[in-house]
């Protein structure tokens, strides 16, 4: 099973520079990176709509979303914010530089977020492997940004 989710976060990760791509293609169309972002949630949006339908998965109750804490609700504006980011610097910085940063940057907060076990993650000490990955991803950003 934990190589399904290895795949499984592979794949997604792989979609991000083709989604970035083609989020700054519909920007070059549109003229406007905040309405190419818009289009591109919309048509998400529309998707996950779809698949519900089609899957007739059951929608929650209001109690259930009502127990959901604040800050629970304010994701879909994160993803917002990378999505406008990477419609922006895209073809600013290229496929590569602008994933290795993006990834750097996750991994950064992620060490955080597991390290303090927040937002309900699991508490996974920071330790002398795990921040040797980080440098080495960091320092493979810049490599890939400057050459």
């Amino acid at each position: 099973m934990r190589l399904t989710y290895l795949l499984a976060a592979l794949f997604a990760g792989a979609l991000m520079p083709i989604q970035a791509g083609i989020n700054a293609r519909l920007r070059l169309a549109l003229g406007e990176p905040i309405m190419a972002s818009l289009v591109s949630f919309a048509v998400g949006s529309a998707a996950i709509l779809v698949y519900i339908l089609a899957t007739r998965t059951p929608w929650p109750g209001l109690a259930a979303a009502a127990s959901a804490p604040w800050w629970a609700w304010i994701g879909g504006s994160m993803g917002a914010c990378f999505v406008v980011a990477s419609v922006v610097l895209a073809y600013k910085m290229g496929a590569t530089a602008l994933m290795a940063w993006s990834i750097a940057g996750s991994l950064l907060a992620s060490v955080l977020l597991d390290h303090q076990g927040l937002l309900g993650f699991s508490v996974r000490e920071l330790s002398w492997q795990r921040m040797a990955g980080v440098a080495l991803l960091l320092s493979g950003a810049w490599l890939v940004n400057e050459y």
